[in-house]
């Protein structure tokens, strides 16, 4: 008799690239030491050593921003954030109002910003509602999931999920039209009122030790206790889709019947991970999640008449340059910048995920990329990178470690698709929302220490965080790639 050991999964995430327009530096602080340079030779051809006296403060102040950091960033790579954000404040762009009274177009969506041109249809096949980015030439379906405790599987049901999840990701890739897959995990504190409501309806209330010990138990479980949320949002490209929406009778509706056929791939292969598929989301099951991710204190639900995504969006929105104010809540939303360096468990999310007494969403962006196209882009980086080394090797620089381990990762990656496996771009964004200015600032920190126990670094997107909020809060399917 003979028994089989299975080890238990883990993935380690490749290097973030930190290649920049030549030895390491980006092309705005390449910029900043060129002006410096060019002020002190100005100078000296201008005025011999007074007129190097003269330019010395502005040749300072170029390789000052250039070197000095904040946040872990150059002065230099500031810059234009900072004058997105004085251009956007000058012309009273940080502020939205509902126009309650006036009358909206037919197919539009009440969101602020750049989110205001987005559409929806209804489609009357599959009845599902569609998000399209006119601008982005985007159509996306939401997908509501639930699924059992990942940490609770035995070990071969694991390594069977997590290889399943990757044929998901593979199976899109080789359509060639998905533009994106969101993968959305909203967790909503929740004091455990409705257990409690239904034990003091149905139960028998009797003296007896049972009936003490459940009572002990839902006093216990309030504390910390939370409705957790699981969306899946696929995006078509429609551009890369185009000879197929023309054959399907051009427009949106052809562009649905596309869409039909990647949300049926999905399906199968949600299916094949062990995951329940809840079905996929109407307009009014749309407009309460937007509803209650703007106002966290309504009562609006999806039977509730007033779910429409015509009026489902914040009612007064004002943007901030580290949170957004929003109906009854306030905002961060937080750029996760690095991820594990180290092997770890792909449950290595999970002291972020269950942090406590804390209304949060975690959006994962991903982007997967055919065989073609993603052997360019490694052919391209691996180009950068060994033109990089040349360089430094040349002015005497000793390569670090981080290069080497960067450059390796690129090997593993192009090794993995000779192999048959696909690509993906990934991003990942966590949003903040809390009652009051005082509390969210308390949550940030909560989320970013629980952030660091996961083995991932954080940064708050200043002066975007109206846009951030629409990525990384609501199930659109709208990308930063």
């Amino acid at each position: 008799m003979t028994s089989t050991t299975f080890s238990p999964a883990t993935v380690r995430f490749s290097r973030r690239s930190t290649r920049g327009l030549m030895l390491g530096f980006s092309a705005l602080r390449c910029t900043a030491i060129g002006l410096g340079a060019l002020t002190v030779l100005a100078g000296l051809l201008a005025g011999g050593g007074p007129g190097l006296l003269f330019t010395a403060p502005l040749s300072t102040l170029f390789v000052a921003i250039a070197f000095v950091t904040r946040k872990d960033q150059p002065l230099v790579e500031w810059i234009p954030s900072v004058l997105h954000w004085s251009f956007r404040v000058s012309t009273k762009q940080t502020a939205y109002r509902a126009r309650v009274l006036a009358p909206r177009p037919a197919g539009t969506m009440a969101l602020p910003g750049d989110a205001a041109a987005l559409r929806f249809y209804n489609d009357p096949q599959s009845r599902t509602c569609l998000i399209h980015d006119p601008h982005r030439q985007t159509l996306s379906a939401v997908l509501a999931i639930s699924h059992p405790a990942y940490v609770l599987l035995a070990p071969i049901d694991q390594v069977n999920r997590v290889s399943n999840w990757g044929r998901v990701i593979a199976s899109l890739a080789q359509t060639g039209t998905c533009s994106v897959l969101q993968i959305l995990e909203s967790t909503i504190p929740d004091p455990g009122t409705k257990v409690a409501q239904w034990y003091a309806v149905h139960a028998t209330h009797r003296d007896d030790w049972p009936n003490a010990e459940y009572q002990a138990l839902l006093a216990q479980s309030s504390f910390g206790s939370s409705t957790h949320r699981t969306t899946i949002t696929i995006t078509l490209d429609m551009k890369k889709a185009a000879a197929a929406i023309r054959g399907a009778g051009r427009g949106v509706k052809g562009a649905a019947h596309v869409l039909r056929i990647d949300m049926s791939v999905l399906e199968h292969g949600l299916r094949a991970a062990d995951l329940r598929l809840d079905g996929w989301l109407g307009e009014a099951q749309v407009a309460t999640m937007i509803r209650q991710a703007y106002d966290p204190k309504t009562e609006l639900d999806a039977n509730s008449p007033g779910a429409k995504l015509i009026s489902a969006g914040p009612v007064a929105l004002s943007e901030h340059w580290s949170f957004i104010h929003h109906d009854s809540g306030y905002s961060t939303v937080l750029w996760i910048s690095e991820w594990p360096r180290i092997e770890v468990a792909p449950h290595f999310l999970h002291a972020l995920i269950f942090a406590p007494d804390i209304r949060k969403s975690l959006c994962l962006l991903a982007r997967p990329l055919g065989t073609a196209e993603a052997l360019r882009a490694l052919r391209k980086e691996k180009t950068e990178a060994i033109t990089d080394a040349g360089h430094k090797a040349k002015v005497g620089q000793v390569q670090d470690l981080s290069d080497v381990q960067e450059y390796n990762d690129l090997l593993k990656r192009e090794q993995a698709l000779i192999g048959g496996h696909a690509d993906v771009q990934f991003s990942g964004f966590i949003s903040v929302t809390a009652s009051s200015e005082e509390g969210l600032t308390q949550a940030v920190a909560l989320i970013e220490r629980s952030a660091g126990q996961s083995g991932c670094e954080t940064r708050v997107l200043y002066g975007r965080q109206s846009q951030g909020f629409v990525v990384g809060a609501l199930p659109l399917g709208r990308s930063v790639f």
